[in-house]
């Protein structure tokens, strides 16, 4: 068990796709000697790199599911859990980051800061995760960790400062030279493993001096004794790094590191700058809510081993032996053969194996304590559960999950396989909260929803390999919703006799457009025309009518109710007649609101070479394209559009075939926007043929 928890860190290691995340972590691996060899991450040598145990992760290049893996550097005990960096997969950045006390920004010293770049800072700064940069890849051509840093400064608002400066770039790099310590490093041997410790090469001097008291300047905001020893030009090495922790600490600073894990330069460093710099657990305030106290928060104390267990369940996976469990201890301790309690479905559970894990190896352990991420076996829960001891309904603070932006029909071939589809269906709806599946009540259908096409994509090959279960696809769909455009008033009265007690209800207010979110119902009755008992079943009315609009059949959003005056009948009304009440009402005034389909948006980056600019411009115009901005640096361009997710639909070959496979694209969800006249009238055509 861990006893000193000021040599513990939970990182996490995030960025755009394709700069080097996966690379990046074999190298600390290797470093502190968990793996004994270094692979690729495309698996050229047969094995793939550590962290991408999944086949299709090893094929593909990419990291699908967020790996978690633990090592020993200097003493310290790091827990890291490496995150995909493609879009569709957020959501395992997401939890990751929920449970993480630092992280690592990776960036490409060649592209910079990217699209995804922005993505990975909002979740970053969603759960006030402290961060370092290491600017990677300064052997490729085009590298330059310089313009990299005034981007995290320009683009992501980062006090970026830099702690190395690269000796050489592109094939020329060599190493690093350090600015606190004013030393050059390099790394000698046949993975870097041997670091050589010299004097700054002379023609570096002069600019390793000036960085240096940038870094000074920078780091003096957080430190009023290193303020005053700059000023008489006494800063010691310790004086630097106690004010660059205390202002990564405080969210405020940035500090930049640079290399290349392909390399394998520079990493060593940055595991140092990951102890020197990164919190500890006891140094991060982590809130829980107190389910029998009105959901009160409270701070958890990570100090006191006796103190009530909370755990939270982060991630999910479907092992050798049942399912697996990750969970982050925020308090208390667990041992094995504990009984645990999940607060969400009020039921004992018993721990009866307690593992670390390796990516996808594990090894046993009898106990942890706060602080610490481990993972169990066994056990029936959700990702996000919160488990607590002697039975204390407690619950973490919850992960923020995204909408679905896309549909799929599926359906098994045969009747043998619609077995193994219904459990990996199943499986996979427990393991992420982004992939979601229902059937449709009209055409029987069973729907799955994600949030892209890759997204999808990753799971039906994984129902094919992992379940053996053949499937049909339909065509994808678009999350398509539909909003109201003006205010519309509503007087409507429900009435039903069906010998006995009738129903009757009667309604009267307005319905308008609300840009606060889905839904927003105000009660504005006055002298019980309406009994205070039946105003929720009002409200439950409209929101049941809204989850199926009448233009094209998708939810209704952004939609304000405000009930004014009704009227009730001492027999006849009750919850249901006022239900059915709030139906009609907004039924019957829908259209007089002028309602209007709107269609999701997504924000489009696509970079290639400068020669096939045009080319790749037109692919997004001709798509309904509208361009955001383009910048250009050493011969690559990379353009910015928003573009209607219904265009982008086999874009991926498009492109390809207009820039002969040499450019590539991102995508994320952007907003919700009305469509043009001319789709919206085809869609509604589409509907009423289907209806």
């Amino acid at each position: 068990m861990i006893s000193d928890l000021s040599k513990v860190r939970n990182i996490g290691i995030s960025a755009h796709i394709d700069s080097g995340k996966t690379t990046l972590t074999e190298r600390i691996l290797f470093y502190t000697q968990r793996i004994r060899a270094i692979h690729d991450v495309k698996g050229k040598d047969g094995v793939g790199a550590k962290m991408d145990s999944m086949e299709l992760e090893r094929e593909r290049g990419i990291t699908i599911a967020s790996a978690a893996t633990y090592c020993t550097w200097k003493d310290h005990h790091v827990n890291i859990i490496d995150t995909p960096g493609h879009v569709d997969f957020t959501i395992e950045v997401e939890r990751s980051l929920r449970v993480l006390d630092g992280a690592i920004l990776v960036l490409c010293s060649v592209a910079g800061v990217q699209s995804q770049s922005f993505t990975v800072d909002r979740q970053m700064r969603r759960y006030d995760v402290p961060r370092i940069a290491f600017v990677n890849k300064c052997d490729r051509s085009g590298a330059n960790p310089y313009r990299v840093t005034e981007e995290l400064k320009d683009k992501l608002k980062h006090n970026a400062v830099m702690m190395q400066l690269p000796i050489g770039l592109e094939a020329d790099h060599e190493g690093v030279v350090d600015l606190v310590e004013m030393k050059a490093y390099y790394f000698d041997g046949d993975n870097g493993e041997d670091i050589r410790e010299e004097a700054i090469p002379e023609h570096m001097l002069e600019a390793a001096e000036e960085k240096r008291n940038e870094l000074i300047e920078a780091a003096s905001m957080f430190n009023d004794e290193l303020l005053e020893a700059a000023l008489e030009g006494t800063a010691t090495s310790e004086m630097i790094h106690a004010a660059v922790r205390a202002g990564v600490l405080s969210l405020e600073l940035t500090p930049v590191f640079c290399g290349s894990a392909y390399k394998n330069k520079g990493v060593q460093p940055l595991l140092d700058a990951v102890l020197k710099y990164l919190p500890n657990p006891t140094e991060v305030e982590n809130k829980a809510l107190d389910l029998d106290d009105d959901e009160k928060e409270f701070i958890v104390d990570t100090t006191d081993p006796s103190k009530p267990m909370i755990a939270l369940a982060f991630k999910l996976e479907e092992g050798r032996f049942g399912q697996l469990t990750y969970v982050r201890i925020y308090q208390g301790s667990l041992k094995k053969g504990d009984t645990i309690y999940n607060s969400r479905m009020s039921k004992d559970v018993r721990v009866g194996r307690l593992v670390r894990m390796h990516s996808d190896e594990m090894e046993d352990i009898d106990g942890t304590t706060a602080g610490d991420i481990v993972a169990l076996f066994g056990i029936d829960c959700a990702s996000g559960d919160t488990f607590t001891s002697n039975r204390n309904r407690f619950a973490m603070t919850s992960i923020h999950v995204p909408d679905a932006v896309i549909h799929l029909s599926i359906k098994a071939k045969d009747r043998k396989t619609e077995a193994n589809l219904g459990k990996a269906l199943g499986r996979f709806t427990k393991e992420d909260p982004t992939f979601r599946t229902r059937i449709d009540e009209e055409s029987a259908e069973t729907i799955i929803s994600g949030m892209g096409e890759l997204h999808l994509d990753v799971y039906i090959e994984r129902i094919k390999r992992e379940y053996g279960a053949e499937v049909e696809i339909g065509q994808p769909q678009v999350a398509y919703r539909e909003a109201i455009s003006r205010r519309a008033e509503f007087d409507y009265t429900h009435k039903k006799q069906t010998g006995g007690s009738g129903q009757y209800g009667r309604v009267a207010g307005f319905i308008e457009p609300y840009d606060g979110g889905d839904f927003e119902f105000i009660d504005e009755i006055r002298g019980g025309v309406i009994p205070g008992e039946f105003i929720p079943a009002v409200e439950k009315g409209f929101k049941a009518a809204m989850l199926k609009g009448r233009m094209i059949g998708f939810p209704v959003t952004g939609l304000r109710v405000t009930l004014n005056d009704g009227a009730f009948h001492a027999v006849d009304s009750s919850d249901n007649a006022f239900q059915s009440a709030g139906r009609g009402a907004f039924v019957e005034t829908y259209f007089k609101a002028k309602p209007q389909i709107l269609e999701p948006i997504m924000l489009v980056a696509v970079e290639g070479p400068g020669e096939f600019q045009g080319a790749f411009v037109k692919t997004v115009m001709q798509r309904r394209g509208i361009i955001q901005g383009t910048t250009e640096s050493e011969g690559f361009v990379r353009v910015e559009a928003e573009v209607p997710l219904a265009e982008m639909f086999g874009y991926s070959t498009d492109l390809r075939s207009a820039t002969q496979g040499k450019a590539e694209y991102t995508m994320e969800f952007s907003k919700y926007a009305p469509v043009p006249g001319e789709v919206s009238e085809e869609l509604i055509k589409k509907f009423k043929k289907d209806e």
